[in-house]
């Protein structure tokens, strides 16, 4: 989390810091582009945690009963609540209109959602077995049929 909010200080402040940084190709166009992929991308994340349901938690935690849930995005990738974040990022990044402040806040994050990501699976892994290592061999993680 402390990288979230890391990468969000460093993306407001290039915007003002680095104006050479700007994204000047159809400002107006790539202002709107960002909000719709804010909206979008928060809409999915929520969306992706409502499917899990009980078993979502803002912490990597395991709970009894739980399953692999296969149904809408998760068919196809294993982490897409962070897909949902990660556009939402995209978005903010176009938004605010600089290549600079948009290039720290991925980097940031995808540090942090790498970290995370492995921890989680290494919790699945261990707590569910071979339903979540066949569930891997299946899916990507955050992009369907590319990573």
């Amino acid at each position: 989390m402390g990288l979230l909010w890391f990468g969000l200080f460093l993306c407001f402040a290039l915007s003002f810091a680095l104006p050479q940084a700007t994204i000047t190709w159809k400002r107006p166009l790539v202002f709107f582009i960002g909000i719709a992929l804010m909206l979008g991308g928060l809409a999915f994340r929520f969306y992706a945690m409502s499917l899990l349901g009980r078993f979502f938690t803002y912490d990597v935690a395991v709970q009894t009963g739980q399953t692999v849930i296969e149904a809408g995005p998760y068919r196809y990738i294993r982490h897409p609540s962070y897909s949902g974040a990660l556009i939402t990022l995209v978005g903010v990044g176009l938004a605010l209109g600089n290549w600079a402040g948009l290039l720290t806040l991925l980097v940031c994050m995808g540090i942090g959602y790498g970290y995370r990501m492995s921890v989680e699976e290494n919790a699945l892994v261990e707590a569910l077995g071979s339903p979540y290592k066949q569930y891997m061999l299946r899916t990507r993680r955050l992009i369907p049929f590319v990573y």
